[in-house]
């Protein structure tokens, strides 16, 4: 079922005039006439046209977003006219400087050489540039940015498709420069592929789930030799290393639909029926009961930013992070209706436990890390202290001399009898971001980055976790990933994408300073390294071993956190405040304590 068509059913009233059928056919197939028969397609567009069976029968034709949307909703025009709708059609984008497409050629089978590198006048510059010539063209309109662009990769795997989180900074960024139409774009043709049949081995996950990347493919159509049609193929996992599906890809589509209505004050693409009806998918496939004790979401191994086995299946802080913001996120844009009730109830009451729950048990510092260590085991009771039983010679000795005594960090991951102590710099940058973490505790985060800058900082910014995993903890957490070797990629890697999440963590508790400190160390050296994914080394001394060069979110991050940098107010768009209603409950129910019962019975 189909977003079109489950908004049929989820919202009375609505649709009144227009059935499934008289929406469906305002879906059009786009032709390109190739005419100039010298043309030859390239390696990557010759391999998107013999791939043609994993396309199956659920893929889009070319169709405008601006069409589906122009529908009625009772007596009135339900979706105001869409932002700029007269510099959508960009003609034919085979004209010389025009982006690659997502198969890596044009949007038609006409191959492009690779773009060439002019000296720009400063690196900021150049990244713009980068920038530009990664976007991605569906029907002549930009829809994301891929997510590396080095002309010199002959093979880029998968590299050459929008993935969700990559565009996050790249949507961002152009945010912040005033082009709202890629992002637009970008969450209405994303949201479309949420409503796709995904399965794998005959089991197919639950309805809300959005892909990991997706792909603008060129393809031969029936019947005729000389005309063309363009597709968007999506990855919902079942093509990606390990198979997992990516549960942050929805949280940061949230995230990102709020800043691109907070920013351009177009909102009314989060008031379309089918932009909310894809919302409370993703909200009701987080928010659905299960066997779980704890408020955080549960979670296979990679499925985030870190999408190889790396020990962080459970509850990692990433996702609660992004749960928690994404909820925030939606519950100011839903709209007030009686058949939303039941849902921002849910809501608000997860956003509450959610917050106590990491607030509570997740910190560390010092004087909770010596709680920790005197920590008695087995308590069978209401009023246990050690309630996850904790074992305290789980503390590592790296641990015991890395705590500062000023500052603290939550940690990555917490089940029973296990505490992950490493320090993961996204989950704890989004934290603040959000209001996940309290006033105090965010300032400690920060204050334990400063204190710790040569570890987490050092020559390139900034460590994805720490320590690295090593000698035997390596290979069995890993199962002796080759890639995630310590110090290397996920394993203590050092990423520059990460500088953005910092600038306005930084920003958001009135310490740009601190970011500007790290801007500048990037700045001395990563346009000169080609922009790499991410760094090596304790010290990131080397490029990655296997790190794509022209990456585009460590362009994209770069660009944000200097534009952020230099207008602090635009953080804004990006960063939730401290919710009053979720303080209030929070300090009732530390007053209130346990309810003690009178009399208790063992059935």
């Amino acid at each position: 079922m189909g977003i079109a068509e489950v908004a049929l059913h989820t919202m009375p009233g609505a649709f009144t005039t227009h059935s499934p059928a008289s929406i469906l056919s305002l879906r059009a197939v786009a032709r390109r006439r190739n005419k100039n028969t010298d043309s030859v397609p390239n390696t990557r567009a010759l391999q998107g046209l013999l791939r043609i069976p994993r396309l199956r029968s659920v893929r889009r034709l070319c169709q405008r977003i601006d069409d589906i949307a122009r529908v009625t909703e009772g007596n009135g025009t339900w979706v105001k006219e869409a932002m700029n709708n007269a510099g959508q059609v960009l003609g034919d984008i085979s004209v010389p400087g025009q982006a690659v497409g997502g198969n890596g050629s044009l949007n038609g089978s006409v191959a492009k050489p690779p773009p060439q590198r002019r000296k720009s006048s400063s690196v900021e510059d150049e990244a713009w540039e980068l920038l530009q010539e990664s976007m991605v063209y569906y029907c002549g309109s930009p829809v994301g940015t891929i997510a590396a662009n080095d002309p010199n990769d002959s093979d880029p795997v998968n590299y050459d498709q929008v993935f969700i989180r990559d565009f996050i900074p790249s949507g961002i960024a152009f945010l912040l420069k005033g082009e709202y139409e890629i992002v637009r774009n970008f969450i209405l043709h994303t949201l479309q592929l949420q409503s796709w049949e995904k399965t794998m081995d005959c089991h197919s996950p639950g309805q809300g789930l959005m892909p990991a990347s997706f792909k603008v493919r060129t393809i031969p159509l029936d019947g005729d030799e000389d005309a063309t049609e363009e597709v968007l193929d999506p990855d919902f996992g079942e093509a990606a290393i390990g198979r997992v599906a990516p549960v942050d890809s929805g949280l940061w589509w949230i995230i990102l639909l709020r800043a691109y209505g907070k920013c351009s004050g177009d909102l009314s693409v989060q008031e379309r029926i089918d932009v909310q009806t894809g919302m409370k998918m993703i909200l009701k496939l987080c928010l659905a009961d299960g066997f779980d004790m704890f408020p955080t979401l549960l979670v296979t191994d990679g499925s985030c930013m870190i999408d190889r086995r790396m020990g962080i299946h459970g509850h990692p802080l990433e996702i609660q992070a992004l749960f928690y913001s994404a909820l925030l996120c939606a519950r100011e844009m839903l709209a007030q209706e009686d058949g939303s009730a039941d849902l921002i109830r849910a809501l608000n009451n997860r956003l509450i436990a959610l917050s106590f729950h990491i607030r509570e048990y997740y910190w560390l510092d010092m004087q909770k890390l010596n709680e920790i260590y005197r920590y008695k085991t087995e308590e069978y009771s209401y009023d246990a202290v050690n309630k996850f039983n904790i074992y305290p010679d789980q503390i590592s000795p790296w641990l015991v001399e890395w705590i500062p005594p000023k500052g603290g960090y939550f940690i990555g991951n917490l089940q029973p009898a296990h505490m992950d102590f490493r320090f993961f710099s996204l989950g704890n940058l989004w934290s603040i971001v959000s209001s996940l973490a309290t006033t105090h505790q965010s300032h400690a985060i920060l204050d334990l980055i400063e204190s710790k800058w040569s570890d987490l900082v050092a020559e390139m910014p900034l460590k994805i976790c720490y320590p690295a995993l090593e000698n035997q903890e390596w290979k069995i957490i890993t199962g002796s990933d080759p890639k995630n070797t310590p110090w290397s990629y996920h394993n203590g890697g050092s990423w520059p994408t990460l500088l953005w999440q910092l600038t306005v963590a930084c920003i958001k508790m009135n310490r740009p300073e601190l970011a500007a400190k790290a801007i500048e160390v990037a700045e001395r050296r990563i346009a000169t390294d080609k922009w790499p994914e991410y760094y090596d080394t304790k010290r990131a001394r080397f490029i990655g071993k296997q790190a794509r060069l022209y990456q585009t979110w460590s362009i994209a991050g770069f660009l944000v956190a200097k534009l952020l940098i230099e207008k602090p107010d635009a953080a804004r768009i990006l960063w939730n405040d401290e919710d009053a209603e979720i303080l209030n409950a929070l300090s009732t129910n530390r007053k209130r304590g346990k309810k003690v019962l009178k009399k208790t019975y063992i059935v």
